[in-house]
């Protein structure tokens, strides 16, 4: 029975695996959808209209055939699970057992004594405290989904070939560790309100607590009115990859085991961090930072109908500070800036982060002499009058502090964590080393943002833009466009789907340039209801009437259609 069950459970990571791929297209369809809409808007022709609604035809028939690909899969998988939990019900329960060193005491980490890992210093593994000694270690590794993991892993560097991920099956005892252990590198998931969620939902948020009514011991009691608003959070996913030194293959696998937990943590968590604060919303596929929404001076035409009432804060929230000030001029004015993260709404601590330079230029503002001739500096881990704790996050720019009310932030945390050895097509051969990459789906945003405040103690505007690593992986973008010597209008922007523009000539070459090598590049020219594809730099008829030359653009999992009609007299 358990044999199955574990086949089971397989089944459904690998469908769940391929049904993540299939919604990763979502997108794809509504970037097209969103450009059929603005082509329905130009038709001025017939043969416009024409050419619009075969590729609207298309655009329906390749849409339901992937929603219903979808839902075939969703129904896969559910009945997998309804089997799975019927042959666990079926199996007797475990027989209570104290904890052994023996090779099959299968345990999770949720059956181990209470070892608070957030706690651990940075110097100690996560592993290795979890297990504390070496027969424990011995036995984890020793258990059989351990054994193949890890067996895998070094199969992999070895023979330096390239997976999906699929195959590569993640005991949960390292899934466990590297979700706690993520609060070591991540130092911000320590203080934001975590909320765990399934795909796109809609999160509620309670409003202002209203006041309580006196009366009298045997009146009737009055009505509370508690307002309450909604939030869209969606999925994103964060990830990446880390070089997996080929010589690891020699280590024991209680070392392995341990050094896949820390590499795993510490990638993940520092991207977590930079997007609470800096992060740029879902117009580029990630949470919405802290900062990014202090600056916002204008409400978003995305802002969603059933949120919290939308607030200008770019000038009340976000502060600078003269540099020349010190001692207690330069503590009244940090204080009196802090005050400006006010929420009737907060029932947690404050933070504050800021990087290392500007810790040491705290400390060095309340420098003193004690009665007995020592230098302090009473900084440790707090800021002194306004008390709140301090995170150093070297990636904040000098002079730059962030804080407020962390519990004001929500992080809405999708299930799962997938973890692999190089991806589909890719390998990599670095330095003796073999990419291992780790990918987790999450959203956020601040709940309240007027509980939040971005300072700058040197004199300087705080910086409220960070750049990120490039999702070069799906840009599908063009760098440039050329239809001949033909003048486009607008004028070739990146972001711009749409142009026109007007010839005499019977042919036009048509150049598209993608911004990444190895896109995906399709050209065709539509003249009423003929369509032919031109090779990319080749020359495209042009009949008289309009012309729409539309160029396809395919990159990873994205797809961007650039058109130009050209009219012909």
């Amino acid at each position: 029975m358990a044999l199955k069950t574990l086949m089971l459970g397989r089944s459904i990571a690998m469908k769940e695996a391929a049904l993540e791929q299939l919604r990763e297209k979502d997108a794809e369809f509504e970037t097209r959808r969103s450009e059929l809409e603005t082509a329905i808007g130009e038709v001025e022709t017939d043969e416009q209209r024409s050419s619009v609604e075969a590729m609207v035809a298309e655009y329906d028939e390749q849409r339901a055939a992937h929603d219903a690909e979808v839902a075939a899969a969703e129904a896969e998988i559910e009945a997998l699970r309804t089997q799975l939990a019927e042959l666990e019900a079926q199996e007797p329960p475990a027989p209570a057992q104290k904890r052994s060193a023996e090779p099959n005491n299968e345990r999770k980490v949720s059956t181990m004594p209470n070892i608070n890992i957030r706690s651990l210093p940075m110097n100690q593994r996560a592993f290795d405290a979890v297990y504390p000694t070496v027969q424990e270690r011995e036995a984890v590794v020793a258990q059989s989904d351990m054994k193949a993991f890890l067996a895998e892993v070094r199969g992999l560097i070895s023979s330096k070939r390239s997976v999906t991920g699929a195959e590569l099956t993640v005991p949960v005892t390292i899934l466990d560790i590297v979700a706690e252990n993520m609060y070591r590198y991540s130092k911000l998931m320590n203080r934001v309100r975590i909320r765990p969620v399934r795909g796109e939902s809609r999160q509620t948020v309670a409003g202002l607590v209203p006041e309580a009514v006196w009366e009298g011991c045997c009146e009737a009691l009055n009505e509370l009115t508690f307002a309450f608003s909604q939030i869209d959070v969606t999925c994103n996913k964060v990830g990446g990859y880390v070089l997996l030194c080929n010589a690891l293959k020699e280590e024991s696998d209680v070392n392995l085991a341990s050094i896949l937990v820390e590499m795993i943590s510490e990638s993940i968590g520092y991207a977590k961090d930079k997007a609470i604060l800096y992060g740029k919303g879902q117009a580029y596929k990630m949470p919405l930072g802290i900062v990014t929404r202090l600056a916002q001076t204008a409400q978003p035409s995305d802002y969603p109908v059933t949120a919290p009432e939308w607030v200008d804060l770019h000038e009340s929230n976000i502060k600078t500070i003269d540099a020349a000030l010190s001692g207690t001029a330069f503590w009244a004015a940090l204080t009196e800036a802090t005050g400006a993260a006010f929420t009737r709404y907060a029932r947690g601590r404050q933070f504050f982060a800021m990087n290392s330079k500007t810790y040491n230029l705290l400390k060095s503002k309340v420098i003193t002499f004690t009665a007995t001739g020592d230098i302090a500096s009473n900084i440790y881990g707090m800021l002194p009058v306004i008390n709140g704790d301090i995170d150093v996050l070297e990636f904040i720019p000098d002079g730059d502090i962030i804080g407020g009310y962390g519990d004001l932030y929500l992080w809405a945390q999708h299930a799962g964590m997938e973890l692999g050895t190089d991806m589909a097509g890719f390998t990599l051969r670095v330095k003796d080393s073999t990419l291992f990459w780790g990918k987790e789906r999450a959203d956020g945003t601040p709940i309240i943002p007027g509980a939040f405040v971005a300072i700058n103690i040197a004199g300087n505007a705080p910086t409220t833009t960070m750049e990120f690593a490039g999702n070069n992986a799906n840009d599908a973008t063009l760098q440039a466009l050329t239809v001949g010597s033909l003048s486009l209008s607008p004028s070739f922007d990146p972001t711009v789907m749409a142009y026109t523009a007007t010839s005499s000539a019977a042919s036009a070459a048509v150049t598209a340039t993608p911004a990444q090598n190895g896109a995906q590049v399709g050209i065709t020219v539509t003249n009423g209801t003929n369509v032919k594809n031109v090779i990319n730099g080749g020359s495209a008829a042009l009949a008289s009437g309009s012309n729409v030359i539309a160029v396809t653009v395919k990159q990873g999992n994205a797809t961007k259609v650039y058109t130009v009609t050209v009219s012909k007299s």
